[in-house]
């Protein structure tokens, strides 16, 4: 009996390391087709290497950009057919990128169309001073590679920078994006009441400061990554009266759009049909009169005709003469046939 005892047991034993031997390979084995995951990126849930550096490239976790983010800012994420077009706009190999300056010009003219109506039944809404003026005025840092679009117009409420800048698409994203599943031209992005979006094919980064009539003034911010904020301006960006300033924080490829001339010839080709006036800021290189001569070089400019000359040119001449050499920065004037004042 002792004998027959121990040889069961001595099976059981024998069975049990079998069993425990097939779980080992069993568990060496979804070891092994385990995904890895790329360590090169924290919080990395990527299962490859191009995964990994989709993550990288994030805007709003990267260091370039957090500081961006507001501690009173809300976060929302696009809608999802949003979310596609900036996608096709980001990778886009679109040679003719200068249409976002088009779309982003012609929003302003009509915001601006839309406050002057406004002011047809309340005059109130203008506003006083500068405020008052319905124009667009467009200028550069090549330094931090931004360009900068304000105009006048409407503005903004909170309520209407999170539905009409990502959370609500409208009718015309899902038949832009249907026509671009057909081989459409990105040109047309403007007919389909989307032509904001383009402006992300030239941005890495783009901020949206606005304000409407009798409301507070508030920053929309985006990498285009899937997601934007919005917060209240607590001082951060100057009172801007009524209106929206864009920044646009461009790509390394896209430093040309800092580039004064470039920027002249776009705007005098995109102002043609515009009936608002558009300025550009634009560098002059003059001398400048030392003391004791001013009042020579004045007499001088005195003697020059200006029946044709505006005031600005009349003045202008007035400061060259003798002197010092220096930079100066004006806004030159756009009328609405493109015209340069």
């Amino acid at each position: 009996m002792k004998r027959g005892h121990q040889n069961l047991l001595l099976g059981a034993l024998c069975l049990l390391c079998v069993f425990a031997g097939a779980l080992a390979v069993d568990a060496a084995a979804d070891l092994s087709d385990t995904p890895k995951v790329s360590e090169e990126v924290v919080g990395s849930t990527g299962t490859d290497a191009a995964a990994a550096e989709r993550e990288a490239g994030g805007k709003m976790s990267s260091p370039a950009f957090q500081r961006k983010i507001r501690d009173n800012a809300q976060k929302f994420e696009f809608q999802a057919e949003v979310n596609r077009l900036m996608d096709i706009l980001i990778h886009s190999l679109y040679s003719n990128k200068d249409i976002f300056l088009r779309e982003l010009i012609s929003n302003a003219s009509d915001a601006l169309d839309k406050i002057r109506f406004l002011s047809l039944t309340d005059k109130s809404v203008l506003g006083e001073g500068d405020t008052a003026n319905l124009d667009i005025h467009i200028w550069a840092d090549k330094a931090s590679r931004q360009l900068y679009v304000r105009d006048r117009g409407i503005g903004m409420t909170r309520d209407e920078l999170v539905k009409n800048l990502g959370t609500i698409a409208k009718s015309g994203t899902s038949a832009f994006l249907e026509q671009m599943q057909k081989g459409g031209d990105i040109n047309l992005i403007g007919q389909f009441g989307v032509g904001f979006y383009s402006v992300y094919l030239v941005a890495d980064w783009v901020e949206v400061v606005t304000k409407a009539p009798g409301d507070k003034q508030y920053i929309w911010a985006s990498g285009a990554d899937g997601a934007f904020t919005v917060s209240e301006d607590e001082g951060e960006n100057e009172d801007l009266g009524r209106g929206t300033l864009i920044k646009i924080h461009l790509k390394e490829d896209a430093e040309e759009y800092v580039d004064e001339a470039r920027l002249k010839s776009l705007i005098s080709k995109y102002s043609e049909f515009i009936n608002f006036a558009i300025y550009l800021q634009t560098t002059n290189e003059k001398d400048v009169p030392v003391e004791g001569e001013g009042e020579e070089a004045a007499a001088d400019a005195d003697k020059i005709d200006t029946e044709d000359a505006d005031k600005d040119d009349k003045q202008d001449a007035k400061s060259e003469g003798k002197g010092e050499h220096a930079v100066c920065m004006q806004m030159t004037r756009y009328t609405g046939n493109g015209a340069g004042r």
